[in-house]
């Protein structure tokens, strides 16, 4: 089952664990995403500390084929971002139940 976690859920987090308004919950998370898209946009990596680091890898146009008619297209260039775990991201997703 796969489970999504919403800016609406963020935002209810902060509100009952925090003791924020919800507008400023709701504020303080889009700040936040703001933050990242630009840093990301401006210096095409953004680290983290003990989350992780997000980059941009520049992909070069290549040929690409419609599986089901076969027929050949050229798939444009572009950007992707990456994300790298940090050793303790990984550290932590690898746990069996420890805590």
């Amino acid at each position: 089952m796969r489970i999504n976690l919403t800016k609406k859920d963020l935002v209810n987090l902060i509100y009952m664990q925090l003791g924020f308004s919800k507008q400023i919950s709701e504020n303080l998370i889009e700040d936040f995403f703001k933050t990242i898209f630009f840093n990301i946009k401006k210096e095409n990596t953004l680290k983290l500390s003990n989350f992780g680091t997000f980059f941009i890898r520049e992909k070069k146009s290549r040929i690409g084929r419609n599986p089901k008619t076969k027929e050949k297209k050229i798939i444009s260039q572009r950007s992707v971002i990456l994300f790298k775990p940090s050793k303790d991201f990984k550290n932590f997703v690898n746990l069996k139940n420890e805590q």
